[in-house]
């Protein structure tokens, strides 16, 4: 067993080279300057303390820099996590109180477990059936859910928060009138702030200079904006150990919203790292391992008062763009956050509530992907109306039965493509040996007697069915003039017991119409198969040909000796 595979802080730390040292600590100040106001932000979305958003950036980001394959990736609170977290433990405490904060944490202890489990069991295959059109679609319709519950934040008024789109806008509809202008203004302001340095340059922590900005002016004055709600106390020190409370009716009740983070968590954290991969060529992702990384983040995390954490699109992007090689450029983020604590949270007690909705509703609205909706609607209509299932299901359904909505509707798309796939009647192309698709290339030559019928998936019992009535359609376009079926098998590379049994029961009644059955092009494993279920008791096993053209030659000329050579190379390979 490779030790370094396990823990990959072994591959790179004992040769870590002090060239590596300036682009790190670079980036692990610039990442640490925008966690801390994003950590407290965040914290409000969650429902919890601002100080819980510190918290989070602590030991999860030391574990992933020491277990996760990623060298980039920048782990800690996340606004759609966090509103994740909200929907699910309101339905249970009262928001913000004892009960409600014990919660959180074990949550993240329940999705750390689960991640661990599917991560040591190599099972971060299960994802995959979110596909890229069902991700786009959540994650669009969650940024406007997060940014329009900060409206209330924003403006100064008490809207309803909820995961469900419509009462939002319906209660904003009702009170916005109701404005507190200073409120307003201030938080207007800031979002403008936020857009200008963004524009100028995203490396510019412009999270911190309206935070900075934001206290001054509460501050100092601060009896002109009496009416602006303001963080006030955040407690000092480091979190104590503790380990959650444990209650199994409350498990049982949390695991619905503990599968949700669990998906769109490894979703991200992989999304993430592919594309920061992409422009290396260090190290590379190992999808399992990050599951290890984010169930030890949250599982260790949840003892020191860590709520549920993933990686974020923002950090780890400017992570990456401010020179970061390694992972000691998070263990730079965490003792920025560590000093934080110790010392610095008295300074955030003037720190106004609009400013940190106004950093949340920047940041959130950048992930509404209108670009990828208008690339689906031009390259594939199928996707683009699952991503807008999703998305609007996400909206006015809440986040829970968004996922399901669009893990759902995944599979019936790919049930429905399975059970459907392309096939095609293939036609001689002039002069030349090759066969090709006849609705493609209309100077092929289609011959009536003969039909070379190509297939272009495994065939399987939810596609068995259809492959035999389209090979039943096409042979009966031909008439009775048919003498010769090619099945070009070069794309089946499966066949389960009920494609042997069809492919044996469509070869005996063509036998005893008088039609000819060959197979061409058929992959090592799918002839092993048919050989087992006794194909050979029917057909000869001359009847296998290397390709279309072999077939059909054969079947004009009669001429055995090269067909002889390839039948005893099969013979002798089976």
């Amino acid at each position: 067993m490779n030790i370094k595979k396990i823990i990959p802080i072994l591959e790179w730390l004992p040769n870590y080279n002090t060239i590596f040292l300036k682009g790190d600590m670079l980036a692990g100040i610039t990442v640490g300057i925008i966690l801390i106001p994003q950590g407290i932000a965040y914290a409000l979305i969650a429902g919890l303390p601002p100080i819980y958003g510190l918290y989070c950036a602590l030991v999860p980001q030391i574990m992933y820099a020491i277990f996760g394959s990623s060298r980039q990736v920048a782990i800690g609170p996340v606004a759609m996590d966090s509103l994740i977290v909200a929907t699910g433990v309101s339905t249970l405490a009262l928001t913000g109180s004892d009960s409600y904060i014990s919660i959180a944490i074990l949550l993240a202890l329940i999705v750390g477990t689960i991640q661990f489990i599917m991560g040591v069991f190599s099972l971060g295959f299960i994802v995959n059936f979110l596909s890229k059109p069902v991700i786009t679609g959540f994650t669009s319709a969650v940024a406007l859910i997060i940014g329009i519950n900060q409206f209330g934040n924003l403006l100064g008024v008490n809207f309803v928060q909820s995961d469900q789109i419509q009462y939002v806008i319906e209660d904003i509809w009702q009170q916005f009138l109701e404005y507190n202008f200073h409120t307003t203004s201030i938080g207007i302001i800031s979002v403008f702030i936020i857009i200008f340095f963004r524009k100028i340059n995203k490396k510019i922590p412009n999270a911190l200079i309206v935070v900075v900005v934001g206290i001054i002016i509460m501050k100092y004055f601060g009896k002109s904006f009496e009416d602006v709600a303001i963080v006030k106390d955040i407690p000092s020190g480091l979190p104590i150990f503790a380990i959650p409370e444990f209650d199994i009716d409350l498990i049982r009740e949390l695991l619905p919203i503990a599968f949700t983070l669990v998906m769109v968590g490894y979703l991200e954290t992989i999304s993430i790292g592919k594309s920061l991969e992409a422009k290396q060529d260090e190290y590379r992702i190992r999808p399992n391992q990050e599951l290890i990384a984010l169930g030890l983040a949250n599982m260790v995390g949840s003892l020191f008062k860590a709520y549920p954490t993933t990686s974020s699109f923002s950090r780890s992007a400017i992570n990456q763009e401010s020179g970061a090689r390694t992972g000691m450029a998070a263990i730079v983020s965490v003792l920025m956050v560590v000093f934080t604590l110790l010392f610095l949270t008295p300074l955030f007690y003037h720190l106004p509530k609009t400013v940190l909705a106004a950093i949340i509703i920047v940041a959130v609205f950048g992930l509404v992907n209108v670009k990828e909706a208008r690339f689906l609607w031009k390259a594939n209509t199928l996707d683009f109306w699952l991503m807008l299932a999703t998305f609007l299901a996400t909206l006015f359904f809440g986040i829970e039965y968004g996922i399901m909505v669009g893990v759902g509707l995944s599979l019936i798309v790919l049930i429905f493509r399975t059970s459907r796939p392309y096939v095609a009647e293939l036609g001689k192309v002039p002069n030349s040996n090759f066969y090709r698709n006849k609705s493609r290339f209309e100077e092929v030559i289609i011959e009536n007697d003969i039909l070379i019928f190509r297939f272009d998936a495994q065939l399987f019992y939810a596609n068995s069915a259809y492959f035999r009535d389209r090979l039943d359609e096409m042979a009966s376009n031909k008439g009775n003039q048919l003498k010769l079926i090619v099945l070009d098998a070069e794309s089946i590379n499966r066949v389960d017991s009920t494609g042997l049994e069809v492919l044996k029961e469509r070869v005996k009644y063509y036998k005893n119409r008088g039609v000819t059955f060959y197979f061409a092009g058929v992959k090592g494993p799918v002839r092993d198969d048919l050989f087992k279920c006794g194909v050979l008791a029917i057909i000869d096993i001359n009847h296998f040909f290397m390709r279309a053209n072999d077939a059909v030659k054969f079947y004009k000329t009669g001429d055995r000796s090269k067909q002889e050579k390839y039948a005893k190379y099969i013979h002798q390979a089976y």
